[in-house]
């Protein structure tokens, strides 16, 4: 009769004769799960969120955009709040640490009880830059409630820079509008364009400048620069909040917008006089 003492143990035996060598293999993959979570809480995710009154949801005519403390002003205040809620809501759902949120609308048009909780809101002026606190240390750019360029002929409430006096600008001959504009400024920084909003004219320049990868969300179609097919506002917030989950995860695949050096810069306008309107151009 053979020995079976001599048999080789099985593999539940070995472990109970040889506890020690287990234990070291958990000690050691909590020991690896130690060093890497500290490194991914090291390296949050910061987006920068610039936003405009005339891309907002529900706004058409330049009476909602351009004097300060009129009903029809307030009322769009309030809608532009809607749209960065349901913003910062999708953001926050895809784990993004901090937001911060620049009020870029020349009168200035947040509505501080209506501010959703998760984000931090620069407003008022003077301030010092365009984009206020912005840095290399974020991971995006996020446009919203945008407007086309000057000179769009289905841009709800087009314009660049100022509507009253119909600027326009090229840099290294390239027309270019208040997208662009901030686009390169965050490029500067090397922050990539992650999500622009505002109507499908807005849209469709966001992927001219900064391609597909750009995730963009209309809110309504422009007809002529003052009229617009509106949507429903619990549809566009439904689509600005999935636009903005969507934009983190494109972020790998989105790319800074830069301009080459030296820049080339001019600018068109009007000149208003007692009689007539002048149109006049700089150079830079």
């Amino acid at each position: 009769m053979k020995d079976k003492t001599n048999r080789p143990k099985s593999l539940a035996a070995r472990r109970t004769m040889r506890p020690g060598l287990f234990s070291f293999h958990l000690t050691g993959w909590l020991l690896v799960l130690t060093c890497f979570i500290p490194r991914l809480a090291a390296n949050p995710l910061r987006i920068y969120i610039v936003t405009d009154l005339e891309g907002a949801s529900g706004v058409y005519k330049f009476a909602q955009t351009r004097e300060a403390r009129n009903p029809l002003g307030e009322k769009a205040k309030e809608y532009l709040m809607g749209d960065i809620a349901a913003v910062v809501r999708g953001l926050r759902a895809a784990n993004v640490s901090e937001i911060v949120v620049l009020d870029g609308h020349g009168s200035q048009a947040f509505v501080p009880h209506l501010m959703e909780p998760g984000a931090k809101y620069i407003t008022g002026k003077p301030r010092p830059g365009p984009l206020t606190c912005l840095d290399e240390s974020f991971d995006g750019l996020i446009q919203l409630g945008a407007h086309a360029m000057m000179g769009t002929p289905d841009g709800v409430l087009a314009h660049t820079q100022s509507s009253r006096t119909e600027n326009r600008y090229w840099y290294n001959g390239v027309e270019s509008g208040e997208l662009a504009q901030c686009a390169a400024i965050a490029g500067y920084h090397g922050i990539p364009p992650i999500m622009v909003t505002g109507d499908e004219a807005t849209c469709r320049e966001a992927t001219k400048f900064f391609g597909s990868n750009c995730v963009t969300v209309a809110v309504k179609r422009g007809i002529t620069r003052e009229a617009a097919m509106l949507y429903p506002f619990d549809e566009t917030r439904q689509a600005l909040y999935e636009g903005a989950r969507r934009a983190v995860a494109a972020i790998p695949r989105c790319q800074p917008y830069k301009l080459s050096l030296p820049i080339q810069a001019k600018k068109e306008y009007l000149v208003f006089d007692s009689s007539s309107r002048l149109k006049t151009s700089e150079y830079f």
